[in-house]
């Protein structure tokens, strides 16, 4: 079975969006290759160090916000 990466990290980084705190941070309490490719991809700050919380970019934000309406939101 094939398995779309996109798709994974889309819902994560909408799931991230769930966890939102202090504007730009969230916790980070996923896979580390999903949160390394969501980094790839510019979507969040480097999420290797000891805090417990990753930072959204700006797009990261963006993208997330838009992806929390689309996925769960009625």
């Amino acid at each position: 079975m094939a398995i779309n990466k996109d798709k994974i990290d889309d819902a994560a980084l909408a799931l991230l969006y769930l966890t939102l705190h202090d504007g730009y941070r969230a916790w980070k309490g996923f896979d580390w290759d999903v949160l390394g490719r969501l980094h790839d991809k510019g979507m969040i700050d480097n999420p290797v160090d000891k805090v417990k919380s990753v930072v959204f970019t700006e797009a990261g934000l963006a993208r997330a916000k838009m992806l929390f309406k689309e996925l769960f939101e009625e």
